[in-house]
């Protein structure tokens, strides 16, 4: 019997999952030393980071596809690590997490607005601004916790979105051919007006972090043209440019 696509993506997860058990924990003992200005973008991202991801799990059961119902539970596991990690590493910098943020706030209302489709194409607006946001901390600061939590979450990411990506394919397939580029031109729209408003909200952090704002929005609007590539092509393989 011929297996769903998404069976592989929970073998992957999994792996993943097992790999990070037996690697342990960053040595939090180090403690962490960083600009006041980095300190507030890692409280901001931990938020981002921050949710049961009840919502999505729900729309994926609803999908029909129990291989990728059990990857996106996979999936929201670790976007949960990754807050959890953030989280520690703002403890042994002696920093409190917020309670929210507005820019978490839109993100989350925005994703809930209509089906399945529109949740990912949000997430993924989000994941992209993630991978150029996680290569900056991990490249750009000195300290060695900070660069060592950082590189975790951007190798979670740069899997989560081609996993993203595979699922918004078969989604696409389902709409009229000749809207399928509209959607995903509204969508690069929606990408460069939020890497604005985090390069805009992080600018004292994306400097101390050696990525100008310019810069920063112009690396997130590249990396989008492969992935619009890979969501409207069969079996898209996503190179963003994050190593």
């Amino acid at each position: 019997m011929r297996t769903s696509g998404f069976a592989e993506w929970t073998r992957r997860f999994e792996d993943e999952r097992d790999r990070r058990s037996a690697q342990g924990d960053p040595d939090w003992t180090r403690g962490a030393t960083l600009h006041p200005a980095v300190w507030a973008g890692i409280q901001r991202f931990q938020v981002g980071e921050d949710g049961d991801g009840a919502n999505l799990v729900a729309k994926a059961d609803q999908a029909g596809d129990p291989d990728y119902a059990q990857a996106v539970r996979l999936f929201v596991a670790e976007e949960q690590n990754h807050a959890r990690l953030l989280a520690l590493l703002l403890a042994a910098g002696g920093r409190k997490t917020l309670t929210g943020h507005w820019s978490d706030t839109v993100f989350v209302r925005l994703r809930r607005l209509m089906g399945l489709r529109m949740e990912l194409l949000v997430l993924m607006i989000a994941e992209v601004v993630a991978l150029r946001y996680y290569r900056a901390l991990r490249d750009g600061t000195d300290d060695p916790l900070t660069s060592d939590v950082a590189a975790r979450i951007l190798s979670d990411e740069q899997r989560h979105v081609p996993f993203h990506c595979e699922r918004l394919h078969a989604s696409l397939t389902e709409l009229p051919r000749p809207t399928r580029r509209p959607v995903m031109a509204a969508w690069r729209l929606l990408l460069l007006a939020a890497a604005l408003v985090v390069a805009a909200d992080h600018g004292p952090a994306l400097r101390r972090l050696t990525v100008g704002r310019l810069r920063f929005v112009t690396d997130v609007m590249k990396s989008s043209t492969t992935v619009v590539t890979a969501i409207l092509t069969p079996h898209p393989e996503v190179r963003t440019n994050a190593s």
